[in-house]
């Protein structure tokens, strides 16, 4: 079972790209709406992978609760804070992708990639730099394969696409807001 999941993961990557492609495709063709449509199309496109990134590491962590809530046990923090993060990191994985799915939550689902691919950045930047005794990665499915110098690499780029996202919304809101400004002059 464990095998099959990197092809799922890839396969959701494929789907995602062609079911924007294909969403958008028709209205490439209007020249007025190109640069509006390559915004969009990014936007769905990051969010689309950060989608896929927390779905498949939450469902990874729930099927294999057990390694999962023991590698967690075996992280370098206090027990408190490990008890909670056993269940706080797999739902806020699930939540940031709901929040990515929905158009009026999917900034704020971009802002909680920041967080939580920063907070998982700066724990791989701590293994790196040797600050912990011991390094168990409590990670899910095939991203468990990776080392610590992949890994930072990993996070670094899901964590500049969140940032590439709220930068990308924000432009396209401008863009919107000056579009019906001159609708209304017109």
């Amino acid at each position: 079972m464990k095998s099959i999941f990197p092809y799922l993961f890839l396969l959701g990557i494929c789907f995602i790209l062609t079911f924007t492609l294909a969403l958008f495709a028709h209205d490439l063709l209007n020249l007025n709406l190109i640069k509006f449509m390559r915004k969009q199309l990014l936007i769905e496109l990051f969010a689309g992978l950060l989608i896929l990134l927390f779905l498949y590491a939450s469902v990874s962590k729930f099927i294999d609760f057990r390694h999962f809530t023991g590698e967690m046990n075996n992280q370098p923090l206090p027990k408190v804070l490990k008890r909670g993060l056993v269940f706080i990191v797999p739902i806020s994985e699930v939540l940031i992708s709901i929040a990515l799915v929905m158009e009026f939550t999917r900034t704020a689902g971009f802002w909680a990639s920041v967080v939580l691919m920063g907070l998982f950045t700066a724990y791989t930047l701590a293994v790196l730099l040797h600050l912990f005794s011991r390094v168990p990665c409590s990670c899910g499915g095939v991203i468990r394969q990776l080392n610590w110098r992949q890994h930072f690499v990993f996070n670094l780029f899901f964590t500049a696409i969140a940032l590439a996202g709220i930068y990308l919304q924000r432009s396209r809101k401008k863009q919107i807001t000056i579009h019906h400004l001159k609708q209304q002059i017109v």
